[in-house]
């Protein structure tokens, strides 16, 4: 199967390698074409959009990590049980609400019970919310809402009323019934400092704005004159566009100087990232900014390949072992033993070798399925595969052979040193404590040892193992005979 399967993997790794070049090379080599009159153009339509996609990748990680955590943390199971069972052990809560902040690396964590009205925080119940209290709206407002989450700018009351950037989950029972709301916070200054060190990296002006055009934080927001977009000179006229659009580049005039501009909004956040340069930073670096967007082309290019020569060989090797062995006992199964069967008896032909075939049958296992369950049927079953391959060789073969049969090859092997290793098999399986536990009464197998006559085909060599098995029924199980 991998033999036939794997001349397939060449022709879609050399259709994706040829698709992404094409596509990359095109896109740079018509930028790389545009004439200095529609340079103005070029970035507007290539080179902040690029920009602001890096500027994207790289801020995720500082703010819509904590979206994931809160999502994690208002679906955690702990959590709802905790509150389900009466907020009895306070401390657990806050162990968790520890945990949380250290791992995760949040500047704040919390929980507040719709029950109880606590705000619980890692160091303790800091208060109960009040409805009449301004500082507690955002609580009430996260009660009605419908979407899961929401992000604000608040002081935080458990830490000296530091500015924080809240992410506030609704948490809802298992039957979609609301019973609080919990998240994480990372102050304002730490994230300020983030896009600091993106603008500085990227070489572009960094700044967030919500739905109302407040600009809510950018690097050098502190000694900015206006706080919203409808107020600054040349966005003013843009503004109304840029929210309702949502998406798109732009152009302004401010303080004389022409600013380039790329909106992009951001879905998890609900906020526009703004990624801006000035006309004559743009004229300077075009050729520069051509190289890296070659670099990143061809990094994508050869990571997205290697990534689909990864996911197609594992895909492969998924289906080989699909094809190859038993589901429940991870065996061979018995269309891939007779493929190896005739190899085995070629290889002892040729080589003037014994081999012996053995047959084993777990002794009244229908009585096990009916008493016990299938389930346990299939624990046995699991557990005797394990203590067969544990035994034997491993240049021996063993396969499940039907439903509660197993069939093995050993090669090099007479029908006498047979006999001993089916004696060994058949008291591990009879001395194993698991399957004692399992199974009171402990389980036992009855075997069938038969060795290769030269010129005999498989179907005779398994039916003397057969008729092997049969005689040690016969002579009441759990012994060994040789045909």
């Amino acid at each position: 199967m991998s033999k036939r399967a794997l001349p397939r993997k060449r022709p879609v790794l050399l259709l994706v390698t040829l698709f992404l070049v094409l596509g990359f090379l095109g896109t740079t080599l018509v930028s790389y074409q545009v004439s200095r009159k529609a340079i103005r153009e070029s970035i507007l339509t290539q080179e902040l959009p690029l920009t602001s996609d890096n500027v994207y990748s790289e801020i995720l990680k500082d703010l819509v990590r904590p979206l994931f955590v809160g999502s994690m943390m208002a679906s955690n199971t702990f959590l709802r049980d905790w509150v389900l069972e009466g907020e009895r052990d306070k401390s657990q809560l806050m162990r968790y609400l520890s945990e949380v902040m250290v791992r995760y690396g949040a500047f704040t964590s919390f929980f507040v019970s719709d029950k109880s009205r606590n705000y619980y925080h890692p160091s303790g119940v800091v208060k109960q919310v009040n409805q009449l209290e301004n500082r507690d709206a955002w609580y009430y407002r996260v009660r009605a809402m419908r979407d899961p989450y929401e992000i604000n700018v608040d002081p935080d009351l458990a830490n000296r009323d530091l500015l924080t950037i809240f992410i506030n989950y609704r948490v809802n029972d298992f039957d979609g019934n609301f019973i609080g709301a919990t998240g994480v916070g990372l102050t304002v200054d730490a994230v300020r400092t983030a896009i600091s060190h993106h603008q500085e990296r990227f070489g572009r002006r960094i700044s967030f704005v919500d739905l109302q055009g407040r600009i809510l934080l950018s690097a050098d927001d502190a000694g900015q004159k206006e706080n919203n977009i409808h107020f600054i000179e040349g966005l003013r006229e843009l503004a109304p566009t840029i929210l309702s659009q949502k998406t798109g580049s732009y152009e302004y005039e401010l303080y004389g100087k022409t600013r380039l501009l790329n909106v992009r909004y951001i879905q998890e956040l609900k906020w526009f990232l703004f990624v801006e340069k000035t006309e004559d930073s743009a004229l300077v670096g075009i050729r520069r900014t051509l190289y890296v967007n070659l670099a990143v082309c061809f990094a994508v290019t050869i990571l997205v390949v290697c990534i689909t020569g990864l996911a197609l060989t594992r895909y492969q090797r998924r289906m080989e072992e699909m094809a190859t062995r038993d589901k429940l006992t991870g065996l061979l199964n018995r269309q891939t033993l007779d493929v190896l069967f005739q190899q085995a008896i070629s290889l002892a032909l040729r080589a003037n070798e014994p081999l012996v075939v053995i047959l084993a049958d777990l002794d009244h296992f229908k009585a096990v399925n009916d008493k016990y369950g299938h389930m346990v049927g299939d624990q046995v079953l699991k557990l005797t595969a394990a203590s067969l391959r544990q035994q034997l060789r491993s240049s021996d073969t063993v396969c499940r052979w039907g439903g509660e049969e197993f069939l093995m090859i050993l090669k090099n092997c007479d029908a006498d040193a047979g006999a001993a290793l089916s004696e060994k098999l058949r008291a591990a399986l009879v001395d194993d404590p698991e399957l004692s536990a399992l199974v009171p009464g402990g389980i036992s197998a009855s075997f069938g040892v038969t060795q290769l006559i030269p010129g005999e085909c498989v179907e005779t060599l398994v039916g003397r193992a057969d008729t092997a098995l049969y005689a040690a029924k016969q002579a009441g199980r759990n012994c060994v005979k040789t045909a």
